[in-house]
């Protein structure tokens, strides 16, 4: 997709008008039509009201989308008239509510013998938790949890697997208002620990072990030095999900007078202490912008930047999105292929809120075959099918016909992240899959954990463009004098948001002064949100995202920093310094690794091998390059810092910015019409 071919004059999809009014976002918007008499004749309409009128649009979510807590009294938007940053906004700021409880509330819609959680496994595996079960597990666990220590100022850790356990362990660590972090077991320790080691947890939740094409993959040794290097820890909970009964011993013996038990062990363990008496507080209810979790954003220098969320924010933020512009309902069955280290799994959980069941799938995509996510969205009648933008470009190449070979009668919307999605992406999905469904292309990240753009069930998709913005997000795209492009269709610019929004973080975790938070978000723009993404609007008032505009990676749809390939690569002493930036290639972004080699050594083969091991090992195989190539020399600025964006700028073939700012502009010359990236 070139710069200017990113629309297309007709649509691929037009809902009829039986399916617009039986939307969520269409009722809502009669709703309101209705009370304020305004003539809110579209989904954009209630866009405009939603920015126009902040207070007035989120109390009617409050009601609408059923959340359950107190709502206090007040206004449910509150900005200073003294102070217009939007940095000092409140949502909802009288409210209390627990997050656990919205999600268990999900079985009064269905029914407490009904299913919550469909978990499938690539090896045929396939369980199933009723809400009633859910319950019941999650409130024992809370009552363990709180025995070990576990109370409103602490923190529970997950280094495990997308499985029912994970979601379990969320929903009890949040009913006791602590704070809940998780990563995926594909970690290293040094990744793990970079992370978990900042919010010194209280409890670790870990898997023996995870499954992934065809191999199975033991954590029981790393455990042992992942758990040596928290001493916060008061108890470690350890999941069986390679073997039922795991061997602790190495476990244990490395970490002697740590309680160390198994998950079944400890659930039944908070079962027997309820049953003699041990109470937790099942209805506790918090403030709106209590911590809920801590998700983590690689930056490009120090470790992860520990990201703070906010229980009723991102509640409410998910509510909107899954309810309005995914069109979730109660009983619906909801898949989204992901990680427990990627923002994606926190968004699926919330469809439990909804009332919908969560369909899990822990292992490779393409395991045994092109068509096994396919089979699952058939076999369990899948109505919301969540991937990556990466996954369908695949499909495509692989010549997938679903349409063909599968019963997706259910399937009512596609959702695509992680990446743009190509032109031909979009068309796939229409001739391919399923000629009458909501594609909804979406973009945010892990530092809202949430949506800027999304899909809207209520318009035309059009092939290669986001349907617009989300409601109650005031997002644009500026140029860099701070200047709006929306009548500039095409032109690139900052995506940003110009309003405050439920789900914007409390802030960093350790960053008292929020120096590190204001910098991350709104030092490009004083006092608006720049979300670091390179995007332009469309002609039918849709998005297109381009790609990052700042050094962070975001390879295959998960968001890289530098500074963690860095801190192994230039440990190796055959290494001076290396720089790492993302490439545009093949409709997704791969990593490009330079080295700066010590005087006299070569990028061999044998080098080339044990960077990606140390990188696959330590970090995740994620963080390993497509292509490392070595140079005499890396750009850097006259303060001496390396100068990623504009080496991304040369191999992008983009003009470079800020070259003023550079001590050394003629090595740039190096990175051009590199042979290595050519393929």
């Amino acid at each position: 997709m070139n710069d200017t071919d990113n629309t297309v004059e007709n649509p691929l999809w037009t809902p009829r008008e039986e399916q617009i009014a039986a939307t969520a976002i269409d009722r809502v918007r009669r709703d309101i039509a209705e009370v304020t008499g305004l003539p809110l004749t579209d989904s954009r309409a209630l866009y405009d009201f939603s920015l126009e009128h902040p207070g007035d649009f989120w109390d009617v979510i409050w009601g609408e989308c059923g959340v359950v807590g107190d709502r206090g009294d007040g206004p449910a938007y509150v900005l200073p008239p003294a102070d217009k940053d939007m940095r000092s906004a409140r949502f909802f700021p009288a409210a209390l509510l627990s997050y656990g409880q919205n999600i268990l509330s999900g079985g009064d819609r269905q029914g407490a013998n009904e299913e919550a959680i469909i978990f499938r496994r690539e090896d045929g595996e396939r369980r199933v938790v009723t809400w009633q079960q859910l319950a019941e597990d999650s409130l024992a666990l809370a009552t363990f949890l709180k025995g070990a220590g576990v109370g409103p100022q602490d923190r529970v850790a997950a280094w495990m697997p997308n499985v029912p356990e994970t979601i379990v362990a969320m929903v009890a660590t949040s009913i006791l208002g602590a704070t809940f972090t998780s990563t995926s077991p594909d970690f290293g320790v040094a990744g793990v620990l970079d992370r978990f080691g900042q919010v010194r947890p209280t409890v670790l939740i870990a898997a023996d072990g995870y499954v992934y094409a065809n191999r199975r993959h033991t954590r029981l040794d790393r455990l042992a030095e992942v758990v040596a290097g928290l001493p916060s820890l008061e108890a470690v909970i350890v999941h069986g999900e390679l073997d039922a009964q795991p061997g602790l011993g190495h476990v244990r013996e490395g970490n002697p007078g740590l309680p160390i038990v198994t998950f079944e062990q400890a659930v039944e363990a908070g079962r027997r202490a309820a049953a003699g008496g041990v109470a937790i507080d099942p209805d506790a209810l918090y403030p709106f912008d209590h911590p809920l979790y801590i998700l983590y954003s690689s930056g490009t220098t120090g470790v992860p930047k520990c990201i703070v969320h906010r229980a009723g924010g991102l509640l409410v933020k998910h509510l909107v999105e899954q309810q309005l512009h995914c069109d979730i309902r109660p009983g619906d069955r909801v898949f989204y292929f992901t990680t427990c280290g990627w923002m994606m799994w926190n968004w699926l959980a919330s469809a439990l809120a909804s009332g919908a069941t969560i369909v899990l799938y822990d292992g490779s995509p393409f395991h045994p075959d092109r068509d096994v996510m396919w089979d699952l969205a058939e076999q369990e009648r899948v109505t919301l099918f969540g991937t990556s933008a990466k996954f369908l470009d695949a499909s495509l190449k692989g010549a997938a016909h679903p349409a063909a070979s599968h019963d997706l009668s259910e399937l009512r919307t596609i959702c695509s992240t992680g990446s743009p999605l190509s032109v031909e992406g979009f068309e796939f999905v229409y001739e391919k899959i399923k000629s009458d469904v909501h594609l909804a292309s979406i973009s945010g990240g892990t530092d809202l954990c949430g949506s800027l753009v999304l899909g809207d069930p209520t318009r035309p998709v059009y092939a290669g463009q986001i349907q617009g913005p989300a409601l109650g997000v005031a997002v644009d795209v500026w140029d860099a004098q701070g200047r709006s492009l929306k009548d500039d269709p095409q032109e690139r610019g900052e995506l940003v948001c110009t309003m405050a929004f439920p789900s914007m973080p409390l802030g960093f975790w350790d960053d008292p002064t929020g120096d590190r938070y204001n910098a991350a978000y709104f030092e490009r723009f004083e006092g608006v949100w720049a979300q670091g993404d390179f995007a332009s609007w469309t002609d039918h008032g849709g998005i297109v995202i381009h790609g990052r505009s700042d050094a962070t990676l975001n390879a295959g749809g998960v968001r890289i920093g530098t500074a963690e390939i860095y801190r192994q690569v230039d440990q190796l002493p055959q290494v001076q310094e290396s720089l790492a930036v993302g490439q545009a290639w093949d409709d997704d972004t791969r990593i490009v690794l330079f080295v700066r080699l010590m005087q006299g050594q070569t990028l061999t083969e044998e080098l080339v091998g044990e960077i990606k091991i140390r990188l696959r090992d330590n970090c995740s195989p994620r963080h390993v390059p497509s292509r490392l190539v070595a140079v005499d020399d890396l750009p850097r600025t006259r303060s001496g810092k390396l100068a990623e964006l504009a080496v991304a700028d040369v191999i992008n073939g983009r003009v470079v910015r800020n070259s003023e700012a550079l001590a050394n502009p003629e090595s740039l010359l190096l990175f051009e019409n590199l042979a290595e990236l050519s393929s």
